[in-house]
């Protein structure tokens, strides 16, 4: 039914107010599971990580805002080609799709390689520039180098998964996501651990700890890589490659990549840039500190994630939807995703607040982290539909191709509003100062999103490519 409202979309026939909702979930929910599953990993390993101590579980946490800098670089490589396959395939050019998806693996894969490179070179110093203390800095040093060097195959993943999803496929990739969260538990189990009796049982074990927590992601994701991109390259009905179709690099296809990607690659180096820079301020605080924040970001993961998979569910119906010139369905699908957005993680903050406690617990059993970090999550809690808005109106802005905007709007609110007030306030109140320096940012950022949204600007954007 799904891939019937999606022609009857890109055909230019009616659809209704419940067929356009139908399809939001039909597309939103596969997402929303890939979502949760790549946070799941996340979870996973601040789970079986907390399990050997705060000291471990905070050289991640010291060296997460890099790799999401990292990450960020990397999706916005993706993204210019992405958006570009999606209205390609709105408008029935499957063959221009498969062009600008093939140019995509080369500058995505390309971009991998160079980052991989970097954070090889930068990983024995990183978390010193960071402010870790001497006693956690040798974990984080090899869980970053071991994520630098597999970042080729996690940029694979994603590509691919991008690729089929603007193409409209959301459960392929969704599946191997899942697949690749179980693949994470089994390594993380043997890895991770030392030889010891489970049920009156000797299970190996290489007792590699943090060491091992990165490796069983790194296997987890090459594993997935390779299956994603054999099924978008033999299986993909509208993508797979053809024969007689070469690789042709064309220079309409990278300067529209570039306009689309480089406004949001500048807007992921800031961001991250920002949680790196609070990553410092948090830095002094201590162990305890480091260790809560992060199983609380991790912990509120859950939460907003769904909003990130409806967000990419979004890019795609705007895309085709665009690419099909149907502009009368661009505006009114974009605020149907947006409060769809804001309904999900308003019910998820709802439960991420009654349950804060035991979400920090099932990660760490260290009383003092698990008291802390539940705090700073219910204060949280109470803004997480404002920053569903945000995720998920920037997604409705990435499928009509503006990026440059919501790029700027995010360096306010970011550098602006968060990063002062974290400064001023996590000295005063420590951690939960610094935390409610963010929630007030991310109300911030979700009403100037909102107000964006509303506006017609973004839309005469759309009509121009």
């Amino acid at each position: 039914m799904k891939e019937n409202l999606l022609l009857r979309l890109r055909n230019g026939e009616n659809l209704n107010t419940r067929q356009q909702v139908t399809m939001i979930l039909q597309l939103s929910l596969p997402a929303i599971f890939a979502q949760l599953s790549s946070i799941g990993m996340q979870y996973i390993d601040a789970s079986m990580v907390g399990q050997l101590g705060a000291q471990q579980s905070a050289s991640i946490g010291l060296v997460s805002s890099s790799t999401w800098l990292f990450n960020g670089v990397c999706n916005a490589a993706i993204t210019g080609f992405s958006v570009q396959v999606a209205q390609c395939i709105g408008a029935g050019k499957n063959r221009d799709a498969r062009s600008v998806m093939k140019q995509g693996f080369l500058v995505a894969l390309g971009v991998s390689v160079l980052l991989c490179v970097l954070g090889a070179g930068i990983s024995g110093k990183l978390p010193a520039w960071l402010g870790g203390n001497a006693d956690i800095c040798a974990d984080a040093t090899w869980y970053f180098l071991i994520y630098a060097l597999a970042l080729p195959f996690s940029q694979l993943n994603n590509i691919s998964a991008a690729m089929l999803q603007a193409s409209g496929n959301m459960r392929t990739p969704s599946m191997l996501f899942v697949v690749m969260c179980l693949l994470d538990v089994v390594f993380n189990f043997f890895l991770i651990f030392p030889t010891r009796q489970v049920y009156g049982i000797t299970v190996f074990g290489a007792d590699l700890g943090v060491t091992g927590a990165s490796l069983g992601t790194a296997l987890s994701h090459i594993v997935s890589a390779v299956i994603m991109t054999l099924i978008l390259l033999v299986r993909s009905g509208s993508l797979h490659l053809r024969r007689k179709e070469k690789l042709c690099m064309t220079v309409q296809a990278l300067r529209k990549a570039a306009k689309i990607g480089i406004p949001v690659g500048i807007e992921q180096t800031i961001m991250c840039g920002a949680y790196i820079c609070g990553t410092r301020i948090v830095s002094p605080l201590g162990t305890v500190a480091i260790a809560a924040n992060s199983f609380a970001i991790t912990a509120e993961s859950l939460c907003y994630m769904p909003g990130y998979g409806i967000g990419n569910a979004a890019t795609t119906l705007i895309g085709q939807s665009i690419g099909a010139k149907r502009h009368d369905l661009t505006r009114r699908l974009g605020w149907l995703t947006t409060g769809l957005g804001m309904l999900v993680m308003g019910f998820a903050a709802m439960l991420m607040y009654i349950f804060a406690p035991v979400m920090i617990g099932i990660m760490t059993p260290d009383e003092s982290v698990v008291a802390l970090g539940a705090q700073v999550l219910r204060i949280a809690a109470f803004v997480e539909p404002f920053y569903a808005a945000s995720i998920v109106a920037n997604g409705v802005f990435r499928g009509a191709g503006n990026t440059l905007v919501p790029s700027c709007l995010n360096f306010v609110s970011m550098w602006a509003v968060r990063l002062p007030l974290a400064a001023v306030l996590s000295v005063r109140y420590g951690l939960k100062g610094y935390w409610l320096a963010m929630c007030i940012e991310l109300f911030v950022r979700g009403v100037l999103f909102l107000l964006r949204l509303k506006s017609k600007k973004w839309m005469q954007a759309s009509r121009k490519n």
